[in-house]
């Protein structure tokens, strides 16, 4: 996927305008919409890790140099570093959070 459809789905997902996007960057709107449509030249360094901080994902994955990882991929890497950040016990709600939904999606689905 290139750079722009990775600042288009990010932008998207978020549900942000292209303006939001470009005052968090500190670029015009036109700016990210030339990006997005893969109509300007390589962002700089500086300029992906402000959107990569914005949207909350690697430089790397922005930049495509991460084996074209998707962006689930991404967001799965993220939360599991969020989860390594919250207490022992927060992390045994979470987990108990997550065995109820599991056991809720295994009666909905039936055995597999």
């Amino acid at each position: 996927m290139s750079f722009g459809a990775k600042l288009a789905e990010l932008r998207l997902r978020k549900g942000e305008s292209l303006q939001d996007v470009a005052n968090a960057a500190g670029v015009s709107k036109t700016h990210i919409w030339h990006m997005e449509k893969g109509n300007s030249g390589n962002p700089s360094l500086e300029l992906l890790r402000k959107l990569a901080e914005h949207f909350s994902v690697p430089v790397s994955y922005l930049a495509g140099t991460d084996g074209e990882s998707s962006l689930e991929d991404v967001e799965a890497q993220q939360f599991f570093r969020d989860f390594k950040s919250l207490s022992e016990a927060e992390q045994a709600v979470l987990k108990q959070t997550l065995q109820l939904f599991k056991s809720k999606k295994a009666r909905v689905d039936g055995p597999a």
